[in-house]
């Protein structure tokens, strides 16, 4: 019996989210464990074609797929409408639009 699309979403929601959450725990002591829990995250969210939670787009390097720390291995500037996210580890930067009010 296969589960439907949204249930399916939802547990992979659920999973990507803890998955994000041991990154943050682990990342202090092992750097290589919290970029593999976000790679596994990703791919999990690709499995089901699930858009990745605003909140932990941006925890994570576009281009290394690196869990991304602010101040360790993250340098964050505002640059015009934008945020500008630069990973340390491959020097890619990441932009997003500053939100208006």
């Amino acid at each position: 019996m296969a589960i439907g699309k949204t249930k399916s979403q939802e547990i992979a929601r659920e999973r990507v989210k803890e998955l994000f959450e041991q990154a943050e725990e682990i990342f202090s002591k092992d750097t290589k464990l919290a970029d593999r829990y976000v790679n596994l995250a990703r791919k999990i969210a690709m499995k089901v074609n699930l858009k990745m939670p605003r909140g932990l787009n941006r925890k994570f390097c576009k281009y290394c797929y690196s869990f991304l720390k602010q101040g360790i291995n993250c340098r964050v500037r505002t640059q015009k409408h934008n945020v500008v996210y630069s990973c340390l580890v491959c020097n890619k930067h990441m932009r997003f639009p500053l939100a208006r009010k």
